[in-house]
């Protein structure tokens, strides 16, 4: 216990140190909490305003056979108040897609909210929603053309009128929506069932007597097809559940990031500990001279840092609560309306346990090591940490050891990588090799990490020793203390490690992305016949005369056996004459050597027949044949998901026809406006032509495939960063704590001639150099398991490494580092020559 207290008053004397020493885990601490409160403000707001059934609605019917009949009665039970019943009902306008949603447009049961015009009072009316009006130029006033009723046979009856009469604010705006009163919608529509039935319950009725009432309506109906009256609020529950569901996948994925985080905050704590107790050496050694044992001094040390975990975690969880509930309050001032996410009391207790466990963990190793230093040693001279050299013959055998395992798995990953369209191919085991071959590796740096150091030193450091003596002296300081070059390095590797995986990742998963898009979505437009209508030559050229659309591209398609095997799709596009296919790209052959007698075929197409480049392939189609020799195979599927892309005059060869099966176009501009205004043109275009044909907005599919790619990405280096932070900060601490522990050294540097501010740029470029070294080790490790892991996926994407990003990310984190040296190195450059020769 008087070793103990004697250690406790030690550090209340110097309380900057012990929060010095667990600032990484303070970082750690507030991300943790943090991440707490925003998934309790997010689930709080998922569960408060994201749920489709409106908050007055107190039962619901649904599952079942509900017809006009069943609402009629639902509407008399005793105790209801208020019952509406919800159509979604599909129609064409032109050539586009219309979505007719019943809704009563006002009262405590309605989706809409009323900005424009009126809500629809009699059939035949409708209102629209803001991006309707934009995307179908549907105005208020405008009478449109719907076609909604199909005979028995599919075969279109006449269309119906509808006359916008307003315009609706509503929670979904997807440019195709239109809300009308439920019994209006049913007689336009003719739609002999309803989606479900929501319910009011009258002031002061029984709620669940009411339920009961409801489903006793519904007694006569057969089993198989009878509704469920359920609890409005239970169905509210089960709505949201699904968005919190993938709110809570997102955070499962944080949490993966925060727990690599827990690790690196594990790892700069051991090393500041490691360099406070080195400091300490001569305190520790009277102590041990005066009779403590080396289990008391262990315990003592421990209990420093329990109380160190137990300071810092407070103040993070404490700082995460202040900004958790800052933002419902700034949010306010923009006028958003944020949940609060409360003060979750054992998420908080928890966090603080956690950063009690990590450093009383990070703690023993270099309590155990001080503690076993004798009093005779440690009273000859301070010491600095890290300065051994050796790591032992047990660091070496566990080190090896661990190289070996990952090299065991990755080598097992590389020889059972799927081929290109693998069969029954389970992508998890592969990843949890890589995953696993990852952690050895990494342990294995921990091990190895201070022999390398001067390997990698010797390599990456020519420039800094060639710039001078400060340079010299910069280099020689760190490969002097490997140990503490290593701690600090590998938490660095690390974050690089991950940042370089997510970019090649990333990068890989882009040109696939851009591949796949190119395929399905080869243009900003596609316009088709309603009922496979081919499209004439005079509709092609009217849309080429029209300014508001460019790359007008018609095609043809026809199946055609291939090669003496399936009958597969094949087209004639010309894949020249649209941008979005430029980024297209040949697995073999090339891409520019299409033409007459020539076809490019698709991955799949090729190892049906065994064709390669060069092959004659035999095309037959209504018994007409073609020779054609291959010019390219592509990875995957050709344009338009076909088969092989011919050349105009080999499909008309084959019986083409010489009318088109649709025409792809773009934007005449980039931007919003100037899509809409091309679909529109391309509307007025087609309508004018008789109205057969239908217009899909391929531009918005592809938009939305690219923002979640980039939306992943993101998140995913954001997260990462996470461990960036840590490991600056753990730079950071190390070069501070370093300039007290070699006050000496910097004393003696000042008194043989070496200025302030060689002083200051030695240790600044010293902390540079564990960016240097780490960066390197991270680079090293990163992009190999990134090419192992999209391999191991069997989804086809090239590697595809950006040398461009990686060297940013790798002059960013040497900058960092070197950032994080700037205050210490200044503090150490304004002690006086003489006061650093008298320290102890």
């Amino acid at each position: 216990m008087s070793v103990l207290r004697t250690q406790l008053r030690g550090v209340a004397r110097r309380p900057s140190r012990l929060l010095l020493t667990g600032l990484a885990v303070l970082v750690v601490s507030f991300v943790v909490y943090a991440t707490v409160l925003a998934q309790q403000m997010t689930e709080r707001n998922v569960l408060n305003g994201l749920s489709g059934t409106p908050e007055a609605v107190d039962v619901v019917v649904r599952n079942g056979t509900i017809d006009a009949k069943l609402l009629a009665a639902v509407q008399k039970a005793a105790g209801v108040e208020e019952a509406v019943g919800r159509i979604d009902y599909g129609g064409q306008v032109g050539g586009e897609y219309l979505q007719l949603l019943a809704d009563p447009g006002a009262g405590p049961l309605a989706l809409t909210t009323v900005s424009q015009g009126r809500f629809p009072s009699a059939p035949g009316e409708v209102a629209v929603s803001p991006r309707t009006v934009e995307r179908m130029g549907l105005e208020l006033g405008s009478t449109v053309d719907v076609q909604i009723r199909y005979d028995e046979q599919g075969d279109p009856l006449p269309k119906s009128k509808l006359t916008v009469v307003g315009v609706v604010a509503a929670r979904d705006d997807f440019g195709f929506q239109a809300y009308a009163p439920t019994a209006d919608l049913v007689k336009l529509t003719g739609a002999p069932f309803l989606s479900q039935i929501d319910v009011r319950v009258a002031p002061g009725a029984d709620q669940a007597a009411v339920q009961s009432r409801i489903n006793d309506v519904f007694a006569g109906v057969p089993a198989d097809s009878r509704p469920q009256a359920s609890d409005g609020a239970t169905v509210r529950h089960e709505e949201a559940e699904a968005k919190v569901s993938d709110v809570n996948a997102i955070f499962a994925v944080i949490a993966m990031f925060v727990a690599i985080a827990v690790v690196a905050a594990g790892l700069v704590a051991t090393s500041t500990f490691r360099i406070v107790f080195a400091q300490r050496m001569r305190q520790l050694a009277l102590l041990r001279a005066v009779g403590a044992g080396r289990r008391s001094i262990t315990g003592a040390l421990a209990a420093e840092g329990a109380l160190t975990g137990l300071a810092t975690g407070t103040v993070g969880v404490l700082i995460a609560l202040g900004v958790g509930h800052l933002v419902p309050t700034a949010a306010g001032w923009f006028g958003k309306q944020i949940a609060s996410p409360g003060v979750p009391v054992p998420a908080a207790l928890g966090t603080i346990a956690l950063a009690v466990g990590i450093t009383v963990l990070a703690v023993l190793a270099p309590a155990a090591s001080a503690s076993r230093v004798s009093p005779l040693e440690a009273l000859r001279g301070s010491g600095t940490t890290g300065a051994r050299r050796d790591i032992g013959r047990l660091r070496w055998a566990i080190g090896l050891l661990l190289t070996v395992g990952a090299v065991l798995l990755a080598g097992y990953v590389v020889t059972n990588l799927p081929g290109r369209d693998p069969k029954n191919y389970d992508a998890q085991p592969m990843l949890f090799a890589i995953v696993a071959s990852g952690a050895f590796a990494f342990f294995a740096l921990v091990a190895l990490g201070p022999v390398l150091v001067r390997p990698v030193l010797a390599v990456l450091g020519w420039p800094i020793r060639r710039s001078g003596p400060v340079g010299r002296l910069a280099a020689g300081g760190v490969g002097s203390a490997p140990r503490r070059a290593a701690a600090v390095s590998v938490v660095v590797a690390l974050g690089v490690t991950l940042i370089a995986g997510a970019l090649v990742g990333g990068a890989s998963f882009r040109v696939l992305v851009d591949r796949e898009t190119a395929v399905s979505s080869p243009s900003d437009y596609e316009l088709t016949g309603v009922d496979q209508d081919p499209v004439p030559a005079t509709l092609v050229e009217q849309l080429r005369k029209n300014d508001k659309i460019s790359n007008v591209s018609p095609y043809r398609r026809l199946d055609a056996k291939i090669g003496g095997q399936l009958e597969l799709p094949v087209t004639d596009l010309v894949m020249s004459g649209l941008p979005q296919l430029k980024k297209l790209a040949a697995a073999s052959g090339s891409l520019a050597a299409a033409g007459p007698g020539k076809v490019v075929l698709s991955g799949f197409a090729a190892d049906v027949t065994g064709a390669r480049v060069g092959d004659q392939v035999d095309f037959v189609a209504a018994k007409r044949s073609a020779k054609l020799t291959v010019a390219a195979v592509l990875p995957e599927d050709a344009p338009l998901h076909a088969s092989a892309v011919l050349d105009p005059a080999d499909l008309t060869r084959l019986g083409a026809p010489a009318t088109y099966s649709g025409v792809l176009a773009d934007a005449a501009a980039s931007g919003e406006r100037a899509r809409t205004d091309g679909n529109r043109a391309i509307q007025d275009v087609q309508a004018a032509a008789g109205g057969k044909w239908r217009i899909d907005v391929l531009a918005d599919q592809r938009d939305q495939i690219n923002d979640n790619v980039t939306a992943l990405l993101v998140i995913v280096i954001g997260l990462i960063g996470l461990t960036v932070i840590i490991a600056v900060v753990g730079v950071g601490t190390t070069t501070a704590l370093s300039v007290v522990e070699r006050v000496r050294e910097s004393g003696v540097l000042r008194t043989v001639g070496l200025s302030k501010g060689g002083l200051r740029t030695m240790l600044t470029a010293e902390s540079a150099l564990y960016g240097v070294i780490g960066a390197a080790l991270g680079l090293a490790l990163g992009v190999p398991y990134a090419w192992l892991a999209v391999k191991a996926l069997g989804v086809n994407a090239p590697l595809t490494v950006p040398v461009a990003q990686l060297a940013v990310v790798f002059a960013v984190l040497v900058a960092l580092t070197a950032l994080a040296g700037v205050l210490p190195a200044r503090r150490a450059a304004r002690v006086s020559p003489v006061a650093a020769l008298a320290a102890e």
